[in-house]
């Protein structure tokens, strides 16, 4: 089920001030990362001094026994994007070459990992996702990629309850695609996990024109035998983003439109 209101560990997370973050970042960031990781968070981040720590902390309170290092890519920002993750203690690299394919092979690259698991700059993550993203790739066989779901966060002048039934047509849409069309059109960047090298033998990001740079990666590591595609529907697992692509495409009602519109083409 589908939650109808905003956790909250999110609204604790988003009433904290920069200095609040940046410290409490500094304190749990040492606890995640303990040397060898084992698994790398990569986060393209392109001019967003207003996100970025908001999700480095939900990051840095994840509840796991595992080693892991969190890489932002500062892809040619601005702003002070560089500067606010460096305060932190967190690594920030930079890619200059614009584009989300180029930000995340620069992180792939960086990682000295087994496991990478894909994030966004503008989404916050439960306690529990890294856990729950990553232990399909150790426990269960024949897994290439596990992807999650994510939930919109209201403007404070809107309600929940409008992106929560959205949400609920969309998995709709989704359930379609992954028995009717193509499953990898489910897998999104702000959410997924696989093993490193698996992607580093199938080119990592690079896809070609038309298609988007998650679902072409999703769809080598199946096709080249890895192994298959795994939701994971877990509350456990639901990340947590604003909501300035649907706005971009018109608003709610416009955005499922044209939704449904590519599911059923």
């Amino acid at each position: 089920m589908r939650p109808i209101t905003v956790p909250q560990y999110v609204k604790e997370i988003l009433n904290k001030d920069n200095d609040s973050l940046t410290k409490n970042i500094q304190a749990c960031y040492p606890k995640l990362y303990k040397g060898n990781p084992l698994v790398t968070i990569v986060i393209p981040a392109y001019n967003e001094e207003k996100n970025i720590l908001y999700t480095l902390l939900s990051i840095a309170q994840n509840i796991t026994d595992k080693s892991v290092e969190i890489i932002v890519v500062n892809n040619n920002s601005k702003d002070n994007t560089e500067q606010i993750v460096k305060a932190t203690g967190v690594t920030c690299i930079n890619e200059p070459t614009p584009g989300v394919k180029h930000a995340r092979n620069a992180g792939l690259h960086a990682a000295s990992s087994e496991f990478i698991i894909n994030a966004d700059a503008d989404t916050l993550y439960p306690p529990t996702w890294i856990e729950t993203m990553i232990n399909p790739l150790i426990n269960k066989q024949g897994v290439a990629l596990s992807y999650g779901r994510f939930a919109f966060l209201p403007p404070v002048y809107e309600k929940r309850w409008q992106y929560f039934i959205y949400e609920n047509f969309a998995d709709v849409l989704r359930l379609f695609k992954k028995w009717f069309k193509e499953e990898a059109m489910n897998v999104y960047g702000c959410n997924s996990a696989f093993r490193r090298a698996h992607c580093l033998q199938v080119n990592g990001y690079e896809h070609p024109p038309g298609s988007n740079e998650d679902g072409w990666l999703a769809v080598k590591l199946r096709n080249n035998g890895f192994g298959r595609l795994l939701p994971v529907y877990s509350p456990k697992a639901i990340a947590w983003t604003g909501d300035r692509h649907l706005q971009n495409d018109g608003g709610l009602i416009k955005a499922f439109t044209m939704r449904l519109k590519g599911s059923v083409k």
